[in-house]
């Protein structure tokens, strides 16, 4: 058993997770600026409502509209179709009652509906249709005004964030090299340039295809940047073994701003990875060792340097032993506010994902304090796989697991997006409260990506991966989420 591990034991720190389907309670502490307790005179989400189309169930009184269609919608200047495989996105004002929308497409190379390669779009001419990033214009009702590629020769972009200079990093979710091999749907090739960098995309979909090195080669999920505009904080979603999560400090007296990143040298700044520490002084070897018993608890974080950011040799996570930083299964959204960033952690409950002795969950949401360089665990997702008497739970459309992006809305609260075992939801969650269903999936179980408000708080875009759709939601969301 790790020392860590005893430590918490000892503490009496290890607690049975809540039992509970449909609504997780979470808690924070109430300092000014931190994660919140729920308001107590918070209306609940009313209960879904069926969609005669059998495509999105929301509550009565919102209403949605589909943006875009994988296959069906097209883009400008005869650039093809929609691309398949919509995820991490961010919303922006572009006046004229419109606006923009930056999208990540999480594809492999040989896709049917991959991201046409658009000439001063292209990063690896080896990638071919593969992923990238679109840009989409709508209007205040989210009806399509229209689309075209502002990214191409990228592979699996995943998440990625929005900037405070308005632009988006998009990440590439792999770690493929130059020369290795593809094939899919019966054809081939193979890359050209290595995988599994940053790339800056600007809302008017200009977009710079050079991968921002400084910040690292591996299997990037999300980021955000601190209000400093000096530290960006980045996720990876990798196991065997598991996956950690990022700070990448700038070089002293630089403040970011648009292509900044880009201009900078490989090994511009310092990249660290997290650990958190535990009474005895010890590093904590996983977060799953953690239940809801450690719910809003603050743990000191470290950081220690990566060796080698660029993993020519050896993956970036397998460069430390597991002593010496905190991994995870599945660190996937990431999202910042003025006062620190949250971070998701989807599941960990399958035995090739779990250290010794550690606890299966169905999710965990953390939020970094900027100031106090402390993380806590602010809302948690207990593993539900068998009941009392040993029989196999069913996950149902009132069971929420796996959350993956995350977004904070103009209200302060949170937003989470499931890619879990059976019904798909897109949730509200508040630190210190309830977390309600705000929308399901009625076509299949494909998991909801990207969320993102408008900054007025009128519409929340939304993305379901497969068949691949963008969803705009309007309705009285301050009634619920203020």
């Amino acid at each position: 058993m790790s020392p860590s591990r005893r430590a918490l034991l000892a503490s009496g720190a290890v607690g049975v997770g809540l039992a509970i389907t449909g609504s997780i309670p979470s808690l924070a502490d109430s300092h000014p600026g931190r994660p919140r307790p729920g308001r107590a005179d918070r209306l609940p989400f009313p209960p879904l409502v069926d969609d005669p189309d059998g495509i999105l169930a929301l509550p009565e009184g919102f209403r949605y509209t589909v943006v875009t269609r994988t296959g069906v919608t097209r883009l400008d200047h005869g650039q093809g179709l929609t691309p398949a495989d919509h995820d991490g996105m961010a919303v922006y004002s572009a006046g004229r009652d419109r606006y923009t929308l930056i999208q990540n497409h999480e594809i492999d190379p040989g896709a049917e509906f991959g991201v046409p390669h658009v000439k001063g779009t292209v990063y690896d001419p080896g990638a071919i249709d593969a992923g990238g990033c679109t840009v989409i214009s709508t209007d205040r009702a989210g009806r399509n005004r229209g689309e075209y590629v502002a990214l191409s020769g990228t592979v699996a972009n995943c998440a990625g964030g929005p900037t405070p200079w308005g632009t988006w990093l998009t990440c590439e979710e792999t770690e493929d090299r130059a020369g290795d091999s593809w094939e899919d749907n019966g054809r081939s090739g193979v890359f050209q340039k290595d995988h599994g960098y940053v790339f800056e995309v600007w809302s008017d979909g200009s977009a710079d295809p050079r991968p921002i090195k400084c910040l690292g080669r591996y299997s990037h999920e999300a980021l955000a940047i601190d209000k400093d505009r000096t530290k960006i904080y980045l996720s990876e979603d990798a196991d065997g073994p598991n996956g950690l999560f990022y700070r990448w400090t700038a070089p002293h007296g630089l403040k970011l701003g648009p292509g900044v990143l880009t201009r900078l040298a490989p090994n511009a700044g310092v990249l660290a990875a997290m650990q958190i520490i535990m009474d005895d002084g010890s590093v904590l070897p996983d977060v799953a060792y953690l239940t809801s018993a450690q719910l809003g608890r603050p743990f000191p974080v470290r950081w220690i340097e990566v060796p080698e950011r660029d993993a020519r040799t050896t993956p970036v996570r397998e460069q430390f032993t597991d002593g010496q930083v905190t991994r995870g299964r599945k660190f996937e959204g990431v999202w910042g506010t003025d006062e620190g960033v949250y971070v998701v952690n989807s599941y960990a409950w399958d035995e090739g994902e779990l250290p010794v002795d550690a606890v299966p969950h169905d999710g965990m949401v953390w939020f970094y304090d900027y100031r106090a360089q402390t993380i806590q665990l602010v809302t948690y997702f207990p593993h539900q796989t068998a009941s009392e008497d040993g029989t196999q739970v069913k996950y149902t459309d009132l069971t929420f697991d796996g959350p993956d992006n995350v977004t904070v809305t103009p209200w302060g609260s949170l937003v989470l997006a499931e890619d879990g075992s059976g019904a798909s939801h897109v949730l509200s969650s508040t630190p210190g409260g309830p977390t309600y269903a705000i929308a399901r999936n009625q076509l299949n179980d494909s998991e909801f990506c990207g969320p993102t408000f408008t900054a007025d708080g009128k519409v929340l875009f939304v993305n379901m991966q497969d068949p691949g759709l963008t969803l705009a939601i309007t309705g009285p969301w301050e009634k619920y989420l203020a």
